[in-house]
């Protein structure tokens, strides 16, 4: 069964390759808030236009908002729609709640997060508690992974991008 509310919870397709195809492959940061904001956000938005732009604001204010704990203690100064230009409580909420999963598992840092995804026992909980996030689906999961740097090559092996 579809509802009028299945195309909201689909993530907004990747760039379409055209004549450059590394389009995507630019989509990963070095930045636990910018990960998080990016996935966040991307559903249903235009990437260049609204997307990118948010999170490179959010670096550029909170550079040491590259750990989740770093990244916490701005959440509870309750700017970050301020510094993202984004009133939507929803999408605030699930900045929120990606933030708790990653403080759950012990995720710090981006190369924790690549640790996690890479081990497959640990990959299983971690998409498991995201996938519990609301309009957190399976590509959402998948995008998570591609802006954490990691990509899966045509043999179904992970790889980090610039390897």
């Amino acid at each position: 069964m579809t509802s009028e509310n299945d195309a909201a919870n689909r993530p907004a397709q990747a760039d379409s390759p055209g004549l450059d195809a590394s389009t995507e492959t630019s989509r990963s940061w070095d930045h636990i808030g910018a990960i998080i904001v990016d996935a966040t956000l991307q559903r249903r938005q235009n990437y260049h236009e609204t997307v990118k732009p948010r999170v490179d604001a959010l670096i550029a204010a909170w550079p040491d908002a590259a750990s989740t704990s770093g990244f916490r203690r701005h959440l509870d100064t309750g700017k970050l729609s301020e510094v993202i230009d984004w009133p939507s409580p929803g999408r605030l909420a699930q900045v929120e709640d990606i933030t708790r999963v990653f403080e759950g598992q012990g995720i710090e840092t981006v190369v924790e997060l690549r640790g996690a995804l890479g081990d497959p026992a640990r990959r299983s909980v971690l998409r498991e508690a995201l996938a519990a996030v609301r309009h957190v689906s399976p590509k959402t999961l998948d995008y998570i992974e591609t802006l954490s740097g990691i990509s899966a090559g045509g043999d179904g092996e992970e790889r980090v991008l610039g390897e």
